[in-house]
């Protein structure tokens, strides 16, 4: 049951957010998210928590339409490391790994409210909606026919009987629906956005739940009731993201 008003609650304000809140509220509404997000992707692989920093600057940056280019990436994520080894005394490997959660984390939920600028709600909800259809569809599908595992050392209950079944009904309702909700360039496109979607959506829900089992935790935090964390009900979409939001910025 909590997981359940939960999980309605948490619909409702994401809806409520995607169709009232004007754009800048919403870049500073997906900057508290990159936060939160952050925060617990670093505290999972033990570094500085100060990149959340990095994070919600590469939100905002990026939800302004356009993407730093690979120069200002290159010179920020330096300047970084630099700052983290030198002065603050850590591994290389800790402030690496702190740039990457930044930019992991905080560039595609910049892209998402860049794709609602761009777009539209109806973008937005489209690929929400698709992220949805296919993760429901692994789950219902998996539970009636799964039988072989699809990731068996990181994820024993993913099967891959389930991944076909968010391929078919996933990359179908963004054909359809997205036929309907933003300019249609014919089936095709949407056809092979549908697959790099719902593909991408199943690489970020394992690449999670394989730094879980890294750091031996089932969540990456009890935030949200019977949830876990804001990482656990975001992982699919930050992989998904970026190539909706090149083909909205291709469209527009």
């Amino acid at each position: 049951m909590v997981r359940f008003v939960s999980g309605i609650a948490l619909v409702a304000v994401a809806l409520a957010a995607i169709l009232l809140l004007p754009v800048v509220a919403l870049r500073v509404l997906a900057c508290v998210v990159a936060a939160l997000a952050a925060r617990e992707y670093l505290e999972i692989v033990d570094s500085p928590i100060r990149a959340v920093v990095l994070a919600v600057a590469l939100c905002w940056v990026s939800s302004g339409l356009t993407i730093p280019g690979p120069q200002l990436l290159l010179m920020m994520a330096l300047l970084w490391v630099a700052a983290e080894v030198l002065a603050a005394n850590h591994s290389i490997a800790q402030a690496t790994s702190g740039v990457f959660g930044a930019v992991y984390v905080g560039m595609p939920l910049g892209m998402l409210v860049a794709v609602h600028a761009l777009q539209g709600w109806r973008a937005t909800l489209l690929l929400l909606g698709t992220i949805v259809v296919s993760d429901s569809s692994q789950y219902y599908v998996g539970r009636m026919f799964g039988r072989r595992p699809l990731a068996p050392s990181i994820s024993p209950k993913k099967t891959i009987e389930g991944a076909i079944g968010g391929f078919i009904f996933g990359t179908a309702f963004l054909v359809f629906a997205g036929s309907r909700m933003i300019p249609f360039n014919g089936y095709a496109p949407l056809f092979v956005l549908g697959v790099l979607v719902v593909g991408l959506g199943i690489c970020g829900d394992l690449f999670e739940s394989r730094l879980k089992r890294a750091a031996g935790v089932k969540d990456s935090s009890s935030l949200i009731p019977g949830h876990g964390g804001v990482l656990d009900r975001i992982d699919a979409l930050l992989f998904a993201v970026p190539p909706f939001y090149l083909f909205v910025r291709n469209i527009s």
